[in-house]
C-alpha cells in the first residue's frame, strides 16, 4: 500500500473496524483485524479443512488489499492453522482425532497442575473475579454460537492461567486452547454440547471457592480432555 493510503475498511460479518491510536499506523490495526476474522472464520468452520486460499481472494472478501490477509495468514501458518502452499495462498490445515488427543494431553499436563498450586496458593475470593468470564462462556453457550463460545472460553483460560504469573506459561496454553478450537469437531457446536462445557468453568470455580481440591483437579482434567471437550 502507498504511504498516506488509507486501507479500504473491511465489510466482513461482525467487523468491528478500530481506530489506530497515535502513532499506530492503520496498517497493523487492518491487520489485526483481518486475524481476528480469519480466527472467527476457521473456529465457524467458513474455512474449510484442505481447501486452499489465496490472499487476494480472500483480501477481496473481506474489503481490504491481499496485505494485511497475507501478514495474518502467514501468523496462522506459525500457530499450525493454515500451511503455505507456495504460488497458490494457504491449506487450511486438517486435524485428525489423534491430533485433538495429544493437544489435551498436553494441556492437562500443563494446565491441570498449575490449577492445583493455584487453589492451595489463592484465598477462595480471587476466584469470584472470573465468574464474569464464565458467565460470557455460559451466554454464548446458550444460543449455540460457537464463535462467541470460543472467544470467551479463551479469555476464561488466559486469565486462569494468568494468575500464575508465568507469562509463558500463559502464552503456551492459549497457543494450544486456540489449536483445538479449529477446525470444529463433527458436531461441536450444538447449543447442548457449548453449555456442557461453559458449565464445567462454573463447576470448577465452585470447587476452587470451597477449596475442594480433589474436586476441582478431577473437573479440570476433564474439562481438557479430548474425549469430553467439543474443542
Amino acid at each position: 500500500m502507498e504511504q498516506g493510503t488509507a486501507e479500504p475498511q473491511p465489510c466482513v460479518q461482525g467487523w468491528v473496524p478500530a481506530q489506530p491510536g497515535p502513532g499506530v499506523p492503520r496498517r497493523h490495526s487492518v491487520r489485526g483485524q483481518v486475524l481476528a476474522a480469519l480466527r472467527r472464520a476457521l473456529v465457524d468452520g467458513e474455512l474449510t479443512p484442505g481447501e486452499v486460499y489465496s490472499a487476494p481472494a480472500l483480501g477481496e472478501r473481506y474489503g481490504v488489499s491481499a496485505t494485511p490477509v497475507r501478514e495474518a495468514m502467514q501468523q496462522l501458518a506459525g500457530e499450525g492453522a493454515v500451511e503455505v502452499v507456495p504460488n497458490r495462498g494457504f491449506r487450511v490445515a486438517e486435524r485428525s482425532a489423534r491430533d485433538l488427543a495429544e493437544l489435551a494431553e498436553v494441556r492437562a499436563m500443563l494446565e491441570v497442575p498449575a490449577i492445583v498450586r493455584l487453589a492451595r496458593a489463592l484465598p477462595p475470593q480471587r476466584w469470584e473475579e472470573l465468574r464474569p468470564l464464565a458467565a460470557a462462556g455460559v451466554a454464548a453457550a446458550a444460543g449455540g454460537d460457537r464463535v462467541g463460545y470460543a472467544e470467551a472460553d479463551h479469555a476464561f483460560h488466559d486469565a486462569l492461567m494468568s494468575l500464575t504469573g508465568n507469562r509463558r506459561l500463559t502464552e503456551v496454553t492459549g497457543d494450544l486452547l486456540r489449536r483445538s478450537q479449529w477446525p470444529p469437531a463433527a458436531g461441536a457446536g450444538r447449543a447442548a454440547e457449548l453449555l456442557a462445557d461453559a458449565a464445567e468453568h462454573h463447576e470448577l470455580l465452585d470447587a476452587l471457592s470451597a477449596q475442594e481440591f480433589a474436586v476441582a483437579e478431577r473437573i479440570a482434567r476433564a474439562h481438557v480432555s479430548a474425549a469430553r471437550h467439543p474443542h
